[in-house]
């Protein structure tokens, strides 16, 4: 009898393990859920976007502190035209980010140095145009007094940051291409 009994004990205790395991999964599902729910409404606030934008942020990985570099995502594609970032248009994109209001060391400023390292994935390249003139026609607090006109400017300051001898071809062909891309698909999106 005493068998039975240490059995039936053990078996109540493999019991209650298994059910406080599965709480403890479901607690934290839960909390997951209400992290990326706070998430989206954070990025409704500042973007001034609802669905299915914020969704289509939310998978490109950007996030309430990250989403201010959205409007800079033409201006990191044009310093990639020419396959890397030199140093003067990183300086550029620096400076850039820091009159947007993106602070030394935060999450932004990380994502941007990762950016500058490494070339994002062309899908944040190919999905950001409709994103940002999203923004822009919402006039977020993100975007503030910013248009197409400007980004297309800031894209072209970075396009002349290197390259070419005593000011002559100092913008490559690859670069005019995507100046002009980037032009159009902002104006085109504006409409």
């Amino acid at each position: 009898m005493p068998d039975d009994k240490l059995f039936g004990e053990r078996g109540r205790s493999l019991e209650e393990d298994y059910f406080r395991k599965r709480d403890r999964e479901l607690i934290e599902k839960m909390r997951q859920a209400e992290a990326v729910e706070n998430a989206r409404h954070e990025l409704r606030k500042k973007t001034g976007l609802a669905d299915p934008e914020l969704q289509a942020l939310q998978e490109l990985g950007f996030t309430p502190e990250t989403v201010s570099l959205l409007p800079l995502v033409p201006v990191v594609q044009t310093a990639w035209a020419e396959g890397g970032i030199s140093s003067a248009e990183r300086d550029l994109l620096v400076r850039l980010a820091r009159s947007r209001g993106i602070e030394e060391g935060s999450a932004a400023d990380r994502q941007l140095a990762a950016w500058m390292t490494s070339r994002p994935d062309s899908t944040v390249f190919n999905r950001a145009g409709r994103l940002i003139a999203a923004m822009l026609a919402s006039r977020s607090q993100e975007v503030g007094d910013l248009s197409a006109e400007d980004l297309v400017k800031y894209c072209e300051e970075i396009a002349g940051a290197s390259g070419g001898m005593f000011g002559i071809g100092r913008v490559s062909s690859e670069e005019r291409t995507l100046l002009s891309q980037i032009a159009a698909d902002l104006k085109a999106r504006q409409s």
